[in-house]
């Protein structure tokens, strides 16, 4: 196992402690013994197994571009610290129930909790991992509940053309959904031609943004950037949806709204997983929507959104890329089997 740039003083053997990684200014982060607190009635002891990286969200908060005025509601579920630094942000983990109550203990589990080896959390945050989803795979809930919220606010109907601007770990889940809804035609429109094989992987067309579409009834925006949401709109027929997923923090985005944008009567609707879409609010609860996301993760097909893997002890160099650009779209697993 390589120990670069880890502590001495992390590696110290105590049963009450576990290894966290912080990001403490922009790009750089230092991983930090975590003491763990006792384990009371209805808690659960995880140690975890692979954490992914969200690269959209976890990019901005290693650049410092979450917005003052967003930094109460991006607060992840079991942050610590605030934002800009030091901070313990994630939100993507799959780990193994050592002990807590009975039907839990063994079981793998997903959770919200950040890049930690082990941890202690209530027993009703911890959603059980199906048996028929591999463990590494199961770090995609979070990206495939986004997908499900994203699609319960485009509402696709049988027979929609629908595009998908962005082919990262989002862009890709969402495709992937749509495209088993019996009559929808999916395509993904991205600058970078080697997404042709995700595309094909997942059962859905792909073109560049230069390619000629036919106008899409939803197109659902899911690049990151300012152009991707200009394409967007010039790629929704008359009368049609452009849902935006992507989060932009503190940077502005210049929106070019003239020219037809009104005589074609076009509707730009956000969307964000923080709240179950309104669809579906006073139906489904976010524990609902999570345990979907899991159940459709049974699909093999979602493993060509997992990139590469890297263990724990790498992190250092993934927050550098990630703060820089140049961290990969789909998504990073982080492996904590050996900390």
């Amino acid at each position: 196992m390589d120990t670069t740039n880890v502590p001495a003083a992390v590696h110290a053997d105590a049963t009450d402690a576990a290894i966290a990684w912080w990001i403490v200014a922009p790009g750089e982060g230092e991983h930090r013994p975590e003491p763990l607190p006792p384990r009371g009635d209805g808690e659960a002891l995880v140690r975890t197994l692979w954490t992914g990286i969200s690269r959209g969200t976890e990019s901005l908060v290693a650049r410092c571009e979450v917005p003052e005025s967003e930094r109460d509601r991006m607060r992840a579920p079991f942050q610590s610290g605030d934002f800009p630094f030091p901070v313990k942000y994630g939100y993507l983990n799959v780990g193994v129930v050592e002990e807590g109550p009975d039907d839990l203990v063994g079981r793998t589990v997903f959770s919200l909790f950040p890049h930690q080896s082990r941890f202690v959390v209530p027993a009703d945050a911890l959603t059980v991992v199906p048996d028929d989803v591999p463990a590494r795979r199961a770090v995609l809930a979070g990206a495939v509940e986004t997908a499900v919220n994203i699609l319960w606010d485009a509402e696709p109907h049988l027979g929609d053309r629908v595009i998908v601007v962005g082919a990262g770990m989002i862009g890709c889940a969402v495709a992937a959904l749509a495209g088993r809804i019996p009559g929808v035609e999916v395509t993904i429109v991205d600058v970078d031609p080697a997404k042709a094989d995700v595309a094909a992987s997942l059962g859905v067309g792909f073109a560049d943004p230069a390619d000629e579409l036919p106008p899409a009834d939803i197109v659902i925006e899911a690049s990151g950037n300012g152009a991707g949401l200009q394409h967007a709109l010039r790629a929704a027929a008359t009368d049609g949806l452009i849902v935006v997923a992507s989060w932009y923090g503190s940077r502005p985005i210049p929106l070019d709204l003239g020219a037809d944008f009104h005589s074609r009567r076009l509707t730009i609707r956000s969307s964000q997983v923080g709240a179950v879409a309104a669809s579906r609010r006073s139906r489904r609860s976010t524990h609902d929507r999570l345990a979907l996301a899991l159940r459709l993760l049974a699909d093999p097909a979602f493993d060509t959104l997992l990139a590469d893997s890297s263990p724990w002890t790498d992190l250092p160099r993934l927050t550098a890329d990630l703060a820089e650009g140049t961290a990969g779209a789909l998504c990073h697993t982080i492996d904590w089997s050996e900390a």
